[in-house]
């Protein structure tokens, strides 16, 4: 039986592009899921600001079991114990929360706190975070990326989230960004399954072009 950290592993050594789907709602979830996975995605997030968050998780984890779900906008360790009970598997914040990150790895969830600094950074592993959410990346650039893998543990995932579309990827993975979440580029309210599907493809081709380059 695969774990979520086995799950996770594979993801990132296939495609390692986190669907943000911010806004999904339960309705939507098995035509946009089908869309985003038939595509190659295999990490998926819904943040837990959507409307009834849980019941799509639990929906799309039944639906896909060979991925990893999860939710986004994780704020509190109640929190995580909710995703867990709906069946979620990543756990996804915005910031660094010592104790959402030791819930999770107590749990056995892959989580991925958001970090801008060495000091978020170290604080995050030394709680049991599996990878780094560089967030927003807006605020951040590629040299940043180079600069905190150089101190970093070696193998330390660290993934860019905010602003990032299919024709800025290359330069990201260039200083070593080990992947990317990705949100509205990909996903929004009222986009049609079949525009999601267009969009999930798009960043596949360039997540691949990225990684021949």
């Amino acid at each position: 039986m695969s774990t979520p950290h086995s799950k996770f592993s594979a993801a990132m050594q296939q495609l390692p592009l986190v669907a943000i789907l911010r806004g999904l709602t339960p309705e939507e979830a098995p035509d946009v899921g089908d869309a985003i996975v038939e595509s190659g995605f295999r990490l998926l997030e819904v943040p837990l600001n959507s409307p009834h968050p849980f019941a799509s998780i639990a929906l799309m984890r039944q639906r896909f079991p060979d991925a990893l779900v999860g939710a986004g906008t994780v704020l509190s360790a109640l929190q995580v114990r909710e995703v867990n009970d709906a069946g979620g598997q990543l756990i996804v914040s915005p910031n660094f929360d010592a104790g959402v990150v030791a819930e999770a790895a107590r749990l056995g969830l892959v989580c991925l706190p958001g970090v801008m600094t060495p000091t978020e950074a170290f604080g995050a592993l030394a709680a049991g975070a599996s990878g780094l959410k560089l967030f927003p990346a807006e605020l951040a650039s590629p040299a940043m990326v180079k600069a905190l893998l150089a101190v970093l543990p070696a193998g330390t995932p660290v993934m860019p989230v905010g602003g990032i579309a299919p024709d800025n990827m290359q330069a990201w993975r260039a200083a070593g960004a080990a992947g990317f979440g990705i949100g509205s580029a990909l996903y929004k309210p009222g986009k049609s399954a079949a525009a999601v599907r267009q969009s999930a493809l798009d960043f596949v081709a360039a997540w691949t072009g990225a990684v021949r380059a």
